[in-house]
Order: C-alpha cells, then sequence, then structure tokens
C-alpha cells in the first residue's frame, strides 16, 4: 500500500509517499512559506531529480493540491491516480490524555485534538489544517493520526506529576506529556534489533538532539519519562527554547524588562537556548560547531551548556531504570555532530562508556560508536519518523 505521510507546521507542509510492502520512499518533499510571499514545492520523485516550483500558496489547502499534482504529474508523477494512495497518515503532536495510540481520524477525533490546542499552540492548529484540507481534497481516503505524545502516555504517574496541588492535574490535566514520541518509539525499538535482543527486556536512553531536543528513557519497550513536559518548552536547552529553569526567573524578567507575561514566555520559546546563550550569534549547531572550532568564546560556552544538560538527563534516566544497556543518539545533532556527542560521553564514565574516536566521526549514519569493550553500548541511529507514520497507518487501515 501507498501510504502519503503528511507533517504541517504553521508555512510549511512535509510529505513523503512510502510504499508499505517494501518500505521504500517514491517520493519526498516539502511546500514552503504557505501564506507568505515566495511560496514553493520542492519535490523530490525517487526515480528523478528534485525539482523546485514557484507557486502561490495562500494556505495549506492548495499546498496540498500542488502536492497532489506533482505526485500525479503525468510525466514526472509516482502514481497515475489518487486511488493508488491507500492512506494518509498524519503527524499530530498533542494529544492529551485522550490518545495512547495512533487512532483513525474522525470528526471526534478532531474535537478531541483541537481541545489540546492551547498545549500546543504552534503545532496542532497547523497539523489540523492539513488534515482538514486532505479530508476535502481526498475525502474517500482512511486518515490516520499518529501523536508526538502517545508514545509517553506510558510514563507512570510519579514521573508525569509536577510538585503543584493536585486539583490543577484533576482540572487541567497539567502533567509532563513529553513529544518526539514517534521518534523515541522507532529509534528503541531500532536499538534492540540491532542489539539483537528483545525490545521489552532494554534499558535505552534514547537523546533525540535537534533544533527542538528531548531525552527519552525507555525501559522494556515503554517510554518511563522524558525531558519535555506540558509544553515542548522543558527539558533541554534547545535552538531557542530554555529549557529548564526556576520558574520565579519569568516574574523577575517581567519586573525587570517591563514586559508581560506572554511577552517573556515568547523569549523563552524564541529567543533562548542555544540562541540566547550565544550571545544572539545562531540556533543553528551547524553555525556553532563552525565557530567553535574557530575557537569563539560565545560558541564554546553554549556547546558546552548543550552537552552538559544532556549528560545530566542521561544520569537522572540512568538512576530512573536503575540501569542502561545502550544510549542512542538521533535527529539532526545526534546524528552530525561528533564533537556534541564526545562532549556527552566525557561525563559518563562512570557508565563504562569508552568511544571509538574514529567511528564517532561519522554523521548521519547508523553506526555503534562505542568500543567493543564498553560497559554501555552508544549508538547513533537516524530517526525515521515518517516511516514509523506510515507503519503505524498501514497497520490501523488493515484493521479498519
Amino acid at each position: 500500500m501507498n501510504i502519503l505521510v503528511i507533517n504541517c507546521g504553521s508555512s510549511s507542509l512535509k510529505f513523503q509517499l512510502i510504499n508499505t510492502d517494501s518500505e521504500q520512499v517514491i517520493a519526498k518533499g516539502i511546500c514552503e512559506r504557505i501564506g507568505i510571499r515566495g511560496s514553493q514545492l520542492v519535490y523530490v520523485p525517487s526515480s528523478g531529480e528534485k525539482q523546485i516550483k514557484e507557486a502561490d500558496m495562500p494556505s495549506h489547502k492548495e499546498a496540498i493540491k500542488f502536492v497532489i499534482n506533482a505526485l500525479t504529474d503525468p510525466v514526472t508523477g509516482v502514481v497515475k491516480k489518487l486511488e493508488e494512495i491507500g492512506a494518509i497518515g498524519h503527524r499530530l503532536v498533542h494529544g492529551g490524555e485522550k490518545f495512547a495510540a495512533s487512532t483513525i481520524i474522525n470528526d471526534e477525533v478532531i474535537a478531541a485534538v483541537s481541545e489540546c490546542n492551547e498545549l500546543a499552540p504552534l503545532h496542532n492548529p497547523a497539523n489540523l489544517i492539513g488534515v482538514a484540507a486532505c479530508r476535502e481534497l481526498m475525502p474517500d481516503t482512511p486518515q490516520v493520526g499518529v501523536f508526538d505524545t502517545a508514545f509517553h502516555q506510558t510514563i507512570p504517574e510519579k514521573a508525569f506529576l509536577y510538585g503543584l496541588p493536585y486539583e490543577y492535574y484533576e482540572k487541567y490535566k497539567i502533567r509532563r506529556y513529553g513529544f518526539h514520541g514517534t521518534s523515541h518509539s522507532y529509534v528503541s525499538k531500532r536499538a534492540a534489533e540491532l542489539m539483537g535482543v528483545p525490545y521489552e527486556s532494554t534499558k535505552i536512553i534514547v537523546c533525540h538532539l535537534g533544533n527542538g531536543a528531548s531525552v527519552t528513557a525507555v525501559e522494556n519497550g515503554k517510554s518511563v519519562d522524558t525531558s519535555m513536559g506540558l509544553t515542548p518548552l522543558e527539558g533541554l536547552v534547545m535552538g531557542t527554547r530554555s529549557g529548564d529553569l526556576d520558574p520565579a526567573i519569568i516574574e523577575f524578567i517581567s519586573q525587570k524588562e517591563n514586559k508581560s507575561l506572554s511577552e517573556v514566555i515568547q523569549i523563552l520559546n524564541h529567543k533562548s537556548g542555544v540562541l540566547g546563550v550565544s550571545e544572539g550569534f545562531t540556533s543553528d549547531f551547524r553555525d556553532l560547531e563552525e565557530a567553535a572550532n574557530a575557537g569563539k568564546q560565545n560558541a564554546i560556552r553554549t556547546q558546552n551548556v548543550f552537552s552538559y544538560r544532556v549528560a545530566k538527563y542521561i544520569g537522572a534516566y540512568t538512576a530512573a531504570m536503575n540501569g542502561v544497556n545502550c544510549i542512542c543518539f538521533t535527529a539532526g545533532v545526534g546524528e552530525n555532530n561528533p564533537i556534541i556527542r564526545t562532549q556527552i560521553c566525557a561525563y559518563l564514565g562512570y557508565l563504562g562508556v569508552t568511544l571509538d574516536e574514529e567511528k564517532n566521526h561519522v554523521r548521519g549514519k547508523e553506526i555503534t560508536i562505542s568500543t567493543p569493550d564498553s560497559k554501555t553500548k552508544v549508538m547513533v541511529i537516524p530517526t525515521n519518523e515518517e516511516l514509523a507514520i506510515a507503519r503505524e497507518t498501514f497497520a490501523l487501515v488493515q484493521k479498519k
């Protein structure tokens, strides 16, 4: 079956068409600057060259139309008609406590996801716009929602509750939800396969390190704790997000800078993290790596802060699981930044971690970077959220 995987952002739409029999990507691409002047479609068929087409996309509906036209184009398309697409899988960021697994999308599901919009205001509304566009343009094609939060619904109460009045959890469901669940699930399962051990008898820590970053403890195939919380703002220092901080800082900045609460939260989400610590230099870890190699102190400082925070979470989750078999690095930074991996692993001597420096210089490849005698295995495993979404979508459609 051909599954169209859709990942909608506020002004972008990433897509892949995946054949679930071979698990091959037939075509992929992105619609950029939706609703903004200069929008374009980047389309890459598996058997052809990348195409870039300037196109007016005032909304996600027009973007979906361009995707469909590209996939069915008589010359460069990969399917002859829409009926060859068996289902659509959507990445949905926040499902709250309502969804512990992927689900077939219907009106009730859309209403339930909409109720979680305030928990992910940058993501959920855009995700739902993509769903609505696909439902309108391909009404007879089944659609599945795959939630970032679903994998983390196994986190126990002792880990997901905050030290707040319990009534806030009862009334508003304020708790740790966690994100990047599709990635953490895929990578931890792949690690178990590579180690040749049952997924249900592992203790794995997955470090999903990108512009958005999170660490998850996966024990016996289940998420038992994760660094992001009610929203993606908690946890690690990220590209532009602050991560963990003393809550009183919000009021302090508000008073000192004469800013509203929403303005301070905006700063914590968009002007902090790597961007903030580097004195506004960059939020891109590639720029940071280049500047650090050139001896720029702001870049070196920022790398140190980021790596230290990741190492702290690895230590915490080793304690939470009373041990760890494997530590996995994934996502843009985790897969492609040997320096960050080296810095993090330098803190893990107590786990008997020993890196193979030559293997650690790899970028974007699946590899074990620890030495054979390392007491804890360390791997680089490129994430594949699109394939995970396609698998989930296929499984649900088959049951329907």
